[in-house]
């Protein structure tokens, strides 16, 4: 259960970053806005990563 919810959050992250990032933050600085995307674009690997590493144990069941 912790690890949905660290994954959802790690996506969640992902999303408001894009979204705030084209929205908001490109009419001041569009450099930021792409150093954002390039941070939202990292994520969601790790999060896949997080989420699929784990005791062996619990896969088998």
């Amino acid at each position: 259960m912790k690890r949905n919810r660290v994954y959802f959050v790690l996506m969640g992250t992902c999303l408001l970053l894009v979204v705030c990032a084209w929205t908001f933050v490109r009419l001041f600085s569009v450099t930021a806005a792409v150093v954002m995307s390039l941070v939202a674009m990292v994520i969601p690997p790790i999060a896949v990563i997080y989420v699929n590493a784990g005791d062996e144990w619990g896969r088998r069941l």
